[in-house]
């Protein structure tokens, strides 16, 4: 009997196989482009959620692929599926880093409004929360250009030294690297000279997150 994980991962891999993220087959097959992001596999009460009828065979009119085809994709060696299939990450500007709806209270992306790009199939990090913020401006300059893309990881540890995203409890989105951090405080050096350091309250601060690299 298949399950709400072989579903969905079946219409993964089927867009994967056709060079697509989920979110691409989706507009690709005319649905709303946050039809099979992962935030809306699970309702708000927890509860999952099952791709539709209809969007299946949407997808799988658009990519030429028959039901026989899906099938073979959902029980397709876990090793063989994830060494043939790209991973993608949420694309989030920092513009839209600053605004309620993308982040949960631990700094995870959520609510499924973003675009995707393709992760570095070489890269073996396994934070599944990862994902990418895109540099407008020039305050990171000049380690950060604009349209550079940061990838941050919010479940990695970090200490002095590490580059890191910090948002603010009133909304400020930033690229700092850490200096130092006690108990009741963060202590923060601009990437930028131009720019001066911070200090902040720890009860200023809503979330902090590693920049693992930056990809160009």
């Amino acid at each position: 009997m298949l399950s709400h994980a072989d579903v969905w991962r079946g219409i993964d891999r089927l867009a994967a196989t056709h060079g697509y993220s989920p979110s691409g087959l989706a507009k690709q097959a005319g649905l709303d482009p946050t039809s099979f992001n992962k935030s809306k596999r699970i309702t708000a009460q927890g509860k999952e959620r099952w791709p539709s009828t209809e969007s299946i065979a949407k997808v799988l009119s658009v990519t030429g692929a028959t039901m026989s085809d899906f099938i073979a994709l959902i029980g397709q060696d876990e090793d063989a599926a994830r060494a043939g299939t790209p991973r993608y990450i949420p694309l989030i500007g920092f513009a839209q880093a600053g605004e309620s709806g993308f982040f949960d209270t631990d700094g995870y992306p959520a609510g499924g409004s973003w675009d995707e790009i393709q992760f570095p199939e070489n890269a073996q990090i396994s934070d599944t929360h990862l994902y990418a913020l895109e540099v407008s401006g020039n305050s990171m300059e000049p380690l950060y250009r604009e349209g550079d893309r940061l990838i941050v990881s919010p479940a990695s540890t970090f200490r002095r030294g590490d580059r890191v995203i910090v948002k603010t409890t009133g909304g400020e989105v930033m690229a700092k690297e850490l200096k130092r951090q006690s108990a009741a405080k963060v202590d923060l050096k601009s990437l930028n000279n131009a720019y001066e350091d911070r200090s902040l309250e720890k009860s200023e601060i809503d979330w902090m997150a590693r920049i693992l690299w930056v990809s160009q």
